[in-house]
């Protein structure tokens, strides 16, 4: 069966969410759902982007400071658990857009601000100030110029339901591949035990350039790490993952930190808050759904937790 499963592989590749999304299944049958995934992702993102005028999301921002704005109800949910490890207040934040658009970092315009103008944005980013109706569905930013943004955690979102819809279709074995941000879905066919093989990047090196290698039963895969994007002034190094608690980037020893999870919003969240911990959290792994990380410090050492 898993023979005949790899020589049954089929893959699309779709640019969606900002970036390039790689979708594979192992069976001649489950080929249709590859498009049909596509279309799920594409309305996703038209109800949750923040990079065009018209979306769900883009209509909360736009009513801060002045109505709630009722959403449906999975970008209501997102919302919700957003806003909820947001608060949570160890480095997550999905208000933080305000800051991000200061600092540019990744795109024209980047610049150091001015410590007033850092201080001005972080009264905008402030997650107890979002009010969340449940029983009406609705979310309403309290003050102008606030903006929800959920590029840190809906990849993660959308691939567990990409996920719930392949497994009740009965795929027995696939790959979500969301600009890096893995889920794997059944049995690998490539062996017999089922367990999936990955590598983590080498932040130093190019792409496929890896230091360590996992392998585990489906599980995935989410790497937060500041060799990307980056901006240089007066010959200082500014990388874009911002501290939500102080405005500046966070001063660490880290260059990345890979999780590994059950599920992929879990994943996105973890990496978060092990990067800005810098360190593993007591007892992290033992915390349901947790099944190990990967840190990786500037100087190329390694920690692993439960690896």
């Amino acid at each position: 069966m898993a023979s005949e499963l790899m020589a049954q592989r089929h893959s699309m590749v779709h640019h969606a969410l900002g970036t390039k999304i790689v979708l594979t299944v192992y069976g001649d049958q489950y080929f249709p759902i590859l498009s049909k995934s596509m279309k799920l992702i594409d309305g996703y993102e038209d109800r949750l982007t923040v990079n065009r005028p018209v979306s769900e999301v883009m209509s909360v921002n736009q009513a801060a400071g002045k109505t709630p704005k009722l959403v449906s109800q999975s970008t209501y949910d997102l919302i919700k658990l957003a806003v909820h490890y947001s608060r949570e207040n160890f480095g997550f934040n999905a208000l933080i857009g305000p800051l991000v658009k200061l600092w540019k970092i990744g795109f024209s315009g980047a610049n150091v601000p001015s410590d007033a103008a850092i201080k001005d944005r972080l009264r905008l980013i402030d997650p107890y100030q979002v009010l969340l109706d449940d029983e009406n569905r609705t979310v309403y930013l309290e003050q102008s110029g606030m903006e929800l943004d959920l590029g840190g955690i809906a990849k993660g979102y959308i691939a567990d339901r990409l996920r719930d819809y392949w497994q009740s279709a009965g795929v027995p074995a696939g790959i979500i591949d969301l600009g890096g941000n893995l889920l794997f879905v059944g049995k690998s066919p490539r062996r017999p035990d089922g367990q999936w093989i990955i590598g983590v990047q080498d932040p130093q090196l190019k792409r496929g350039q890896n230091m360590e290698t996992v392998r585990q039963s489906a599980f995935s895969a989410v790497t937060s790490g500041i060799y990307e994007r980056f901006l240089v002034k007066n010959g200082k190094r500014y990388h874009h993952l911002l501290d939500p608690r102080t405005g500046y980037p966070l001063e660490t020893d880290l260059n990345s930190v890979t999780v590994f999870t059950d599920r992929s919003v879990l994943g996105e969240v973890e990496a978060k808050r092990l990067f800005f911990n810098e360190e593993p959290v007591a007892g992290w792994e033992e915390q349901p759904g947790n099944r190990g990380a990967v840190f990786i410090h500037n100087d190329e050492h390694i920690v692993n937790v439960n690896i």
